[in-house]
């Protein structure tokens, strides 16, 4: 591992270490950010990007939240897609004949970074197509992490034959407005994306595996001139489900309308 320099490289370069993983004949790159004076046993979250983006380029915004609540974070790049692009093999129609088994992958990175570094518990976190892996990973390797929030993901209608194996705390944040993974489901792959439910139809999956049979509904106290954020918290099952409804929210992390990283790791708390 080597620490990168902060001459004019990114800020995840220059305040991570840049590591390497080796997965399946090939070698994965990842950054990790620890904070200073970060306690043994302290808790790691994995920080998925989105489509065609890379770990260096990850949310800055989830290290200031990891200063404030003490976890490490981070931050794996995906592999080259047909297309060329960085991305996670989630099933995309364009991504057909790519093998890498990316949840097997971040599974075994997180694995490797608990026991190389005395992290106590691994979580999960990925916007877009990351956030596709987070429902992915929730399907096929829900004992991998101890809570999965996915932001603006979706559900492909070719996952729903895995189903949920186990419960899985699992938090959501989207926006209605999003036109990439829209809230209202795409049935007929008019994106291009591959056909994939609506966000309320995917999680009522998630919900019903939990066990959840209570829901409160709060409206969090609106930003001036923001969207209004709309919490429903589902509860009395064997893992909780929060879904943060951003109404007339796009295709973002949402933080201009709520504090979505601070709200990330408070949920990460809960299952310490």
């Amino acid at each position: 591992m080597a620490l990168f320099p902060a001459n004019g490289q990114t800020v995840i370069q220059s305040r991570c270490y840049h590591g390497t993983f080796k997965h399946q004949g090939m070698i994965r790159e990842y950054y990790l950010y620890t904070p200073a004076g970060l306690k043994e046993g302290a808790p790691l979250v994995l920080c998925l990007h989105g489509y065609g983006g890379s770990g260096a380029n990850g949310k800055v915004e989830l290290m200031d939240a990891a200063d404030k609540h003490c976890f490490a974070i981070c931050y794996p790049d995906g592999s080259p897609d047909p297309r060329g692009k960085k991305s996670w093999n989630v099933g995309y129609p364009f991504q057909k004949g790519m093998k890498t088994d990316d949840v097997d992958f971040i599974a075994k990175l997180a694995k490797s970074l608990k026991k190389e570094h005395g992290f106590r518990e691994a979580f999960l976190t990925g916007m877009s197509n990351g956030g596709e892996m987070c429902y992915l990973t929730a399907q096929k390797k829900p004992e991998a992490f101890k809570a999965i929030a996915s932001i603006a993901g979706l559900t492909l209608t070719a996952m729903m034959p895995l189903k949920y194996k186990k419960p899985v705390p699992f938090m959501e944040v989207h926006g209605t407005e999003d036109h990439t993974s829209e809230w209202t489901g795409d049935p007929d792959n008019e994106g291009g994306w591959g056909a994939y439910m609506a966000v309320p139809a995917a999680l009522s999956h998630i919900i019903a595996a939990n066990g959840c049979v209570n829901v409160t509904v709060t409206n969090l106290p609106q930003k001036e001139g923001r969207n209004q954020v709309i919490l429903h918290h589902f509860q009395g099952g064997a893992a909780d489900v929060l879904v943060y409804k951003v109404v007339g929210g796009n295709h973002s992390w949402s933080d201009k309308d709520m504090d979505t990283c601070d709200a990330i790791l408070e949920f990460f708390k809960t299952y310490l």
